[in-house]
């Protein structure tokens, strides 16, 4: 037997040995496929492991999907109504909302199946089944088929996922997406089989003064008080399969939803989360967390602010921007905070010299062990570190100024119209001004403001070519030589004179495209350096780590043998936005000296946090009447109080927004929507004594809905355990 092989078998008993309840998002197929579900039911588990998670059968992971981009959210009746964060449908609700109808402000609420506003764009997808694939992998590399480098690639992964879905009973289905990716960096690969629904409607949000309450200040925060929820439901074709929208589509019955408790929770109690967290990297060298920390986080946190800072003012000023803006800054805002924390965290909570100490310990299990590639693999490591630290500070410098930019220059297109127009192919010609129009249009949109984005472009672009230095793109020879340093000058133009500036300058641009037009036009000058720009780092970024992708393996594959035979202790493969399951405790936390905070928050606080001077702290009339009542119904808690959020053990981070928190049942008692201050290192490193997981109470959810929002059809709706 191969050493390969002898890892690999080494990596699969992870899962065989006493684990720490709370760290680590575990694969729901991992964990069935070792009969892991003993370690949960020791911690309070009171399932069976194919109710959690089942293969063929009906089970809790059917309740829970992908909500658009970057949530998780769960069905929670059985005509596929969807709860997930405020945050999360956002972007919808802004969608949705105009200075006449500012469901922002005001909240939304369906009172009818008819009112139900159609999302376009909008997706939740529900995984069907997970597959191991990794002896399909390691035969192809024993034999010869592909190297070890090679089975790493996307190129190579992609086509094994097609293959084996050409393969597979899904062959056909509609609505069927396929994920096939790699886990503990190559050690283990799965294949994901994904039922992609596309007509979904926003059914209910509350204002953005409950939903958002806190706002920036509060934002990674605990205590927090926010009933940060949205409503949306799935719809399909009266056979219930995934439709386009239509006004003929129906609510999807679904076979599984989540029963709610109202019977909330003491400190210890158990808790698990189910969801699609989004990116960790635990296993990184202290080098590479540092490259985390300069080259990411330090540039991320420089651009975002100076773009912030322009869109707060705009939108302070403009009912109109703030609705257009509202979106944007939020997700702009939630991890410039992060990188700010996650930073102070890695000081605050010396994760690098944890990671030194880590180093120092792998280094004498490689000598025990007589590994030679363990001996050697952190050296390879950081002898690369140097190099991929300034790419990915370059890389990041470029993403983040093009990212804050919204105004663009289709390059490619306005070439292909000149040389169509200079060869005389008039079919090409006109569709090609087609395309340019709609793609004004697409730029243009209802939430644009181009002199905001003006705004924006003042402030970010002389800050890149600071941060860059001599590596900025070559545009900015433009700034020195045609307009003598001064920004202002050249944006103005860039704003004013560009082709895509006006509709007015793209129709005296289509009525005669010319080569000579478009080299004189800074908008296509700028894009076309931009571009260079990013596909140049971009391969340079690729080639880097394709560089690190075999010694990544061979060390996250010696880590978790040491933590197994050492300590007895399994290791979670990193989160890449798949369903994976989290586990552990409601439980309060001492950040500080002499500070404690407890594992709950109540309706009081919201009261005692209200600032009618700051916009983040508004509370509602009618939510204050409520309060004064103590009109609560059948929400409050035992000892009268209405309950707001509460916080559990669950190892959780980005896309995992919307999860639902759910006790040992396996019923909802909340959904998770943040994570604390104190731990946002948690990515990097994981601390157990400090990691939070955040979340609304499904109590106080169902009180906005049902007192504030007076939709009692959503209640009527829902499966209810007292």
């Amino acid at each position: 037997m191969n050493k390969l092989k002898l890892n690999l078998i080494a990596l699969s008993l992870l899962f065989a040995g006493a684990a720490q309840a709370d760290e680590g998002m575990w694969l729901m197929q991992m964990m069935q496929e070792q009969n892991s579900i003993e370690l949960m039911q020791k911690a309070g588990l009171e399932l069976a492991a194919d109710e959690l998670y089942s293969p063929s059968g009906v089970s809790l992971k059917d309740a829970v999907g992908i909500f658009g981009g970057g949530c998780t959210g769960e069905i929670v009746s059985a005509n596929g109504l969807i709860f997930t964060n405020h945050h999360c449908g956002y972007e919808s609700i802004q969608q949705h909302s105009s200075v006449e109808h500012d469901y922002l402000t005001d909240g939304f609420w369906a009172m009818s199946l008819e009112e139900e506003l159609p999302c376009p764009g909008l997706t939740f997808k529900f995984i069907d089944k997970i597959v191991d694939v990794t002896d399909i992998v390691n035969q192809r590399i024993a034999e010869g088929l592909i190297t070890e480098g090679e089975s790493l690639t996307y190129e190579f992964q992609d086509k094994l996922r097609k293959e084996l879905y050409q393969q597979s009973e899904y062959n056909g289905r509609r609505g069927i997406e396929t994920e096939l990716l790699p886990f503990y960096a190559g050690n283990k690969f799965y294949m994901f089989y994904i039922k992609s629904y596309d007509d979904i409607r926003m059914v209910a949000a509350p204002p953005s003064s409950i939903g958002k309450f806190g706002g920036e200040t509060d934002n990674w925060m605990w205590p927090r008080h926010t009933c940060d929820f949205s409503v949306f439901r799935v719809y399909a074709d009266a056979e219930g399969n995934p439709a386009e929208y239509s006004e003929d589509n129906v609510p999807l019955h679904t076979p599984k939803h989540l029963t709610i408790s109202l019977g909330g929770y003491e400190e210890g109690d158990y808790a698990m989360i189910m969801g699609f967290p989004g990116s960790t990297s635990r296993y990184l060298t202290r080098s590479e967390v540092e490259m985390v920390m300069n080259s990411e986080n330090e540039p991320r946190i420089a651009i975002r602010d100076a773009r912030l800072n322009v869109l707060r003012e705009a939108m302070a000023a403009s009912d109109k921007v703030r609705i257009q803006y509202a979106s944007k800054f939020a997700q702009s805002s939630n991890y410039w905070k992060n990188a700010i924390g996650m930073n102070k965290a890695l000081i605050d909570n010396k994760v690098l010299e944890q990671k030194t100490a880590q180093e120092e310990a792998f280094a004498r299990y490689a000598a025990e062990v007589g590994n030679e590639a363990y001996a050697k693999v952190v050296g390879e490591i950081d002898a690369q570190v140097g190099e991929a630290s300034e790419l990915t500070y370059l890389w990041t410098c470029a993403v983040e100024t093009f990212v804050a930019i919204e105004f663009r220059s289709p390059a490619q297109y306005m070439s292909e119209l000149v040389k169509a127009k200079e060869e005389g192919n008039e079919d090409a010609v006109e569709s090609l001004k087609a395309q340019l129009d709609v793609i004004y249009d697409d730029i243009h949109n209802k939430d644009y403001d181009h002199q905001v984005d003006c705004q924006v472009a003042r402030a970010v672009l002389p800050l890149y070519a600071k941060l860059a230095g001599e590596s900025r793109p070559d545009f900015y020879d433009i700034v020195a030589n045609d307009y003598n340093g001064d920004y202002d000058r050249f944006v103005n133009d860039l704003y004013s004179k560009s082709i895509f500036s006006s509709r007015e300058n793209l129709a005296k641009f289509l009525k005669k495209p010319t080569e000579k037009a478009l080299k004189k036009d800074l908008g296509y000058r700028v894009s076309m350096s931009m571009t260079d720009n990013l596909i140049s780092l971009g391969e340079s970024k690729q080639r880097m780590e394709q560089v690190l992708a075999i010694p990544h393996k061979t060390y996250i594959r010696g880590l978790c043998e040491m933590k197994q035979e050492r300590q007895n202790i399994p290791s979670a493969p990193d989160a890449n936005f798949t369903l994976r399951l989290t586990y552990g405790n409601v439980k309060s936390y001492d950040p500080r000296d002499a500070v404690h905070y407890d594992y709950y928050t109540t309706l009081d606080g919201v009261m005692q946090k209200e600032d009618a001077h700051n916009p983040e702290f508004v509370v509602p009339e009618k939510l204050k009447q409520l309060y004064e009542a103590k009109d609560y119904g059948q929400y409050a808690m035992p000892d009268g109080r209405m309950p707001a959020a509460f916080i559990t053990t669950n190892d959780i981070t980005g896309g995992n927004s919307g999860s639902p928190v759910l006790d040992s049942r396996g019923r909802l008692i909340g959904l998770a929507f943040d994570g604390n201050w104190e731990s946002l290192s948690g990515d990097l490193n994981f601390d157990n004594s400090l990691q939070r997981c955040i979340a609304v109470d499904i109590r106080y959810v169902l009180f906005i809905i049902d007192k504030l929002g007076g939709c009692h059809r959503l209640i009527d709706e829902l499966t209810i355990d007292n």
